[in-house]
């Protein structure tokens, strides 16, 4: 009984790191090439294995690029989060929060190339997961924003909802340009979308 358990966990394993090098193939060349040029065959051909391992795990190239994108881009957006819940205050969870989505983003190109860039309309499905990231980010700078404006001047007036998606999409747009137009660095970019959001 116990060689038949065995025998099972090694075969999870070799499926889990098939399913993961088919990931992982699917990602460089996602962000590499992009979503368009890419074929599944490119994916199958990086990753080794044959069409019908791909389509084990897959139902076609576009889940394919949305679970990536949900688990690859939900870690980067966890990440963040838990950054910035170590600040003090308001003002130091808000800049924490925006210097390390932007040091993740150019930290990991590859999945922030696919949050950002490839999956900007995409599809429905590759949207609704998008827009879940970012909102949950979004929503995180809103409630910081919230606690923040009986006591703060700067933030008094400020919408929560409207600042929180402004944030993410000021983040967003300007990582985007320099993932596309490289030469600028991520501790520059962080420091000047704070002292325009967390001054």
């Amino acid at each position: 009984m116990v060689s038949v358990a065995s025998a099972q966990l090694r075969r999870d394993a070799r499926v889990e790191r098939r399913r993961r090098r088919i990931a992982e193939a699917a990602l460089a060349l996602f962000a590499s090439q992009g979503y368009t040029v890419t074929s599944v065959d490119d994916v199958v051909t990086r990753a080794r294995v044959s069409k019908s391992a791909f389509y084990e795990f897959f139902e076609s190239k576009e889940h394919c690029f949305r679970e990536i994108l949900e688990l690859e881009g939900g870690a980067l957006i966890q990440d963040v989060l838990a950054t910035a819940a170590t600040g003090r205050d308001h003002h130091e969870r808000l800049r924490l929060g925006i210097t390390r989505f932007v040091s993740s983003c150019f930290e990991r190109s590859d999945v922030a190339r696919l949050l950002i860039v490839e999956s900007v309309g995409l599809s429905p499905g590759v949207e609704k997961v998008r827009h879940e990231l970012q909102a949950s980010f979004a929503d995180a700078v809103g409630e910081e924003v919230r606690h923040a404006t009986g006591h703060d001047s700067f933030y008094a007036d400020k919408d929560p909802v409207v600042f929180g998606r402004a944030v993410v999409g000021a983040v967003s747009d300007a990582v985007g340009f320099f993932l596309t137009h490289p030469g600028f660095d991520a501790d520059s970019l962080a420091a000047s979308l704070c002292r325009i959001f967390a001054p």
